[in-house]
């Protein structure tokens, strides 16, 4: 076999049988072996980045390793966003490359970048192949690697020369990293029993862990009250009393006034980022931490820990589990307190549905909980109807939402929902998009028209960029500055030159009929929803301040809401 064979062949060992790539000329040896190849599906998309963040979203919906594959120059440059946003979420990646011939290297040759040294502070590890021998065994190592421990993308650079030579090495045995194995947890459980306001903080880690059932079991034998990050949403599940939702900039009231209050911080797979804590002097304040993660590098990185917790969060979840059954916690009174800051403080507070009135973002996508199945998966863009879908949708399972975390990545949604779909082609798959975030990767209907991909694709279009016209409002003095969206083209005609049909609304009357209209259509389908460019997220923390100074939504006069409406 060449080294294009090779590749093949180590897809077919390891099971991947869905990867998503754009051909050009170095990487063409690679395109020509899958002319012959039965077993690999390969995904036309039809921008690299796409590829990136649909590889991406295939692997947050099934757990599995994603595959991205580009040629040399800008094929390589545009995939790095979605790389970057794969590696800030520690998502398993694979990503390939061709690269100029080995002796072309360093010559300025066409489409030559130096996508090696371009990608060290995105990635896992990257490697440029050097000795076509080596890439069975880099191969078996990128794999290893993206899917082990802490999980990221892992990049391989292959000259084109390489990809063609023939490859006398044997595919190495398949072999994995071991997992760190269970600490001793008496000095944990001992805090914990001591505590009287103890807070469980859990992050994107407990899915990422594959630990979604240790993490439920032991939240229900601690009873603890629970908040979460915005990739630990889901971890509890939907119907969790002691959950009080999401923490943080946009988060509940409930959230962080537990987080103000509480005397110990029990971290599972959180790395307490700045959009979680706020100003981190201020967070927790009064509080002891347990933290328990499964990479070492996220421990005490930002807030010392009282006790550290490394290894696997399945083992370590299950033996914090098995005491607490043996000898429940006595928090009755913390539990109560609690409670009644999610009654009042949560983020049911904002329903209100009078029925010719125009829509919210918050009252859509309420209504879009209800009517869905559990099962459904929801890919966010980012902006503000990210937030909205993080404060008012219910969730139960973390892998059925997907969302840019860290690197905040606008146009994210519709490749990653195209990602998922392929992961199970029976899920309802929906992306939820701002009318800015969809014109980043709108190309993609293409691929949903090519593949007859049934995605559901939901826009609220308020005509302008508004979590940016937000901010200005708030912390600009409301100068405006290169937010509108005014001239956006006609959703529906753009829906309609792809096959797909669209639905438009505007009044909440409307919106059961719009939802249930597009989850009864067998195929794809666009609902563009009219909202009003005034409305804002709420609450929210002022960056820069400490989570207990929330701003809630000024008190409106009658004209003002006239106005809106």
């Amino acid at each position: 076999m060449n080294g294009a064979q090779h590749i093949l062949d180590a897809f077919h060992r390891h099971n991947i049988g869905t990867v998503f790539g754009y051909p050009g000329g170095c990487i063409m040896p690679l395109y020509d072996a899958l002319v012959d190849d039965v077993g690999v599906d390969h995904v036309l998309c039809r921008h690299e980045q796409a590829c990136a963040l649909a590889a991406d979203g295939y692997a947050r919906a099934s757990g599995k390793l994603g595959v991205c594959i580009a040629t040399s120059g800008p094929g390589a440059t545009n995939l790095i966003t979605g790389v970057a946003n794969a590696h800030r979420d520690s998502i398993p990646m694979l990503v390939i490359t061709g690269q100029v011939a080995s002796g072309m290297i360093g010559t300025d040759a066409f489409q030559e970048t130096d996508v090696l040294g371009m990608t060290l502070g995105i990635v896992k590890h990257s490697y440029l192949v050097d000795d076509a021998e080596a890439l069975p065994q880099i191969m078996e190592e990128a794999m290893a690697l993206a899917t082990s421990g802490r999980p990221g993308p892992v990049w391989i650079d292959i000259p084109k020369d390489i990809l063609l030579t023939e490859v006398k090495a044997l595919a190495p045995s398949q072999s994995s990293t071991p997992e760190p194995g269970t600490p001793d947890i008496a000095e944990a459980l001992a805090m914990l029993r001591e505590a009287r306001r103890p807070l469980l903080y859990s992050g994107g880690g407990v899915s990422l862990a594959n630990a979604e059932d240790r993490f439920r079991a032991f939240a229900n034998a601690s009873a603890m009250p629970g908040v979460a990050t915005l990739k630990g949403i889901g971890n509890a599940g939907k119907h969790n009393p002691n959950d009080l939702g999401m923490l943080g900039m946009h988060g509940s009231r409930a959230a962080n006034r537990a987080v103000e209050e509480c005397d110990l911080l029990f971290i599972v797979g959180a790395r307490l980022d700045d959009r979680a804590t706020g100003k981190l002097d201020g967070f927790a304040p009064n509080a002891r931490t347990i933290h328990i993660d499964t990479d070492a590098a996220e421990i005490s990185k930002l807030r010392a820990a009282d006790v550290a917790l490394r290894g696997n969060l399945n083992g370590i979840l299950a033996a914090f589990t098995r005491e607490l059954e043996r000898q429940p916690l006595t928090i009755d009174d913390w539990w109560s307190q609690c409670q009644t800051w999610r009654t009042t403080g949560g983020f049911q507070a904002a329903d209100n549905e009078e029925p010719l009135a125009p829509i919210t973002g918050p009252v859509f996508i309420r209504q879009l909980s209800r009517i869905t199945a559990d099962n459904t998966v929801i890919a966010c863009d980012v902006g503000q109807h990210q937030m909205w879908v993080a404060q008012h949708y219910h969730f139960d399972h973390p892998r059925h939402h997907l969302t840019s975390g860290g690197l905040g990545t606008m146009g994210y949604g519709l490749p990653a929902a195209i990602g998922a779909q392929f992961s199970d082609p029976g899920t309802t798959v929906i992306n939820v998009a701002g009318d800015g975030s969809f014109m980043m990767n709108a190309q993609e209907l293409a691929t949903i028209r090519r593949y007859r991909l049934p995605v559901k694709i939901i826009i609220l279009d308020n005509q302008c960029l508004g979590m940016v016209r937000q901010q200005q409002e708030l912390f600009y003095q409301n100068r405006e500055s290169q937010i509108d969206l005014d001239d956006n083209p006609d959703f529906m005609a753009m829906a309609r030159a792809f096959d797909i049909p669209s639905l438009h609304i505007e009044r909440t009357d409307q919106i059961r009929r719009g939802i249930e209209t597009i989850l009864a259509y067998a195929g794809p389908m666009l609902l563009h929803v009219s909202i009003s460019r005034e409305e804002n997220v709420w609450p929210i923390v002022k960056p820069g301040a400490s989570n207990h100074e929330m701003m809630d939504e000024p008190k409106r006069t009658t004209a003002q809401k006239e106005h809106v409406a």
